[in-house]
This record gives structure tokens, sequence and C-alpha cells, in this order.
């Protein structure tokens, strides 16, 4: 009897043992009611806040695969599956607008357009700190814990964009929001929105410098 053993490396090997030892491995396995799977999400989770740990504002604008990397929507989605222990949230976060109209977007100067997402994230990050702070320790809290994680990150790089046009200082965004929710789901995928809207429409403009 064989099975297959998993060490920080990132390699296999295989161990071979008597029926009797096989046995008793396996009954241990289901009696710790372990989920190879949960297993799989905990190594993805840290591989993934590996992996943008390091971004750099200037490899954010000019690197797609940089800002494809650090887009973590999908990982949290996956494990939203996985945990259901965030459903539904314990207080309700505030949907940040997602719709843009071209014409209008275009007439913003880039320091609008990045003070807007700016303020966006920050009021995500603010009412999912909450939530978590209400949330009971398990996959839920760890869950929201990556989530904040990841839009702080957001921040931290959109705030060091540099703007060549010169810098205005204390310059006002008009706050768009939409409906509060619990639904985490409904959360991520108004994040993603945002992501891959209003602030790639904003790194296309800046990345003409590249």
């Amino acid at each position: 009897m064989w099975w297959m053993s998993a060490h920080l490396g990132g390699r296999f090997r295989v161990k071979t043992g008597s029926p009797m030892e096989s046995n008793a491995y396996e009954d241990l396995m289901l009696s710790q009611g372990m989920d190879l799977r949960v297993l799989v999400i905990i190594f993805s989770m840290v591989a993934s806040e590996l992996s943008y740990v390091h971004t750099r504002p200037i490899d954010f604008v000019c690197d797609s695969e940089a800002r494809r990397m650090m887009n973590k929507v999908k990982d949290l989605q996956v494990e939203m599956v996985v945990c259901s222990a965030v459903d539904p949230l314990p207080s309700d976060i505030k949907l940040p607008c997602i719709r843009i109209h071209k014409a209008t977007w275009e007439r913003k100067s880039v320091h609008e357009q990045r003070a807007e997402i700016l303020l966006s994230l920050g009021t995500l990050a603010q009412d999912v700190r909450s939530a978590r702070t209400l949330s009971q320790p398990g996959c839920g809290l760890t869950l929201l814990e990556r989530l904040e994680h990841s839009i702080n990150n957001y921040l931290h790089v959109v705030r060091l964009l540099r703007i060549e046009q010169g810098e205005k200082v204390g310059l006002q965004a008009e706050l768009c929001l939409g409906q509060p929710s619990k639904d985490l789901g409904l959360v991520l995928k108004h994040l993603g929105l945002l992501l891959t809207g209003k602030l790639e429409w904003l790194i296309a403009e800046m990345a003409k410098g590249c």
C-alpha cells in the first residue's frame, strides 16, 4: 500500500508500508475529517499572498500580467464556495459603483479618476474591516482578512501611482455607492468589476507613458 506526502518544498515522495500501517493512517485521516480540497485551498492562499506582496507601481501600470497576478477576486470566490461561514456577512458592506458613462469618465482628469477609485476602495476596506471584527474565528474570518488585505494592497499601489501632470493635494472625489449588502459573493463581484472597469481605464491612460 502506498500514499503521497507533501513537504514545504512543493515536492512529493512516495511512502510505503504494511497494510496495517496504511489502514491506520487512512483511519486517522478520516477521523480527523481532513479534506484534501481544503488543504489545496490553504496552500493556494499562501501562494497567492506571496505573488503580489512586492508589486511595484511601475509594474502595476506597465505590466498587465502583474495586475492579473495581483487580482485575487477569482481565488476568493473559489474559497468562498468551500467556506459557508460568510453567508450572510455579520454586517452590511456598501457596494462600490461600477457603471461607467464613457463620456463623463473621460472628461475627468486622471487625478479625479484616481481619487474616485481610492474613495471606493477605502470605503470598501472600512466596511470589510467592520465585518471582520464581528466575525467568529474560522474560515469566514480568514476569508475576510484576505479580502481586506487585498483591498489595502490596491489602496497602497494606487496611492503611489505617479501622475505626470502634477499632484493635486486635497482633491475631493464624489463618493458613489451602491446598495448595502451582506452577500459576500456580490461584494466580490462588485470589487472585481471595479478593478477591471474604472481602475483598468485609469491604467490604460497612464500606460501611455510606459
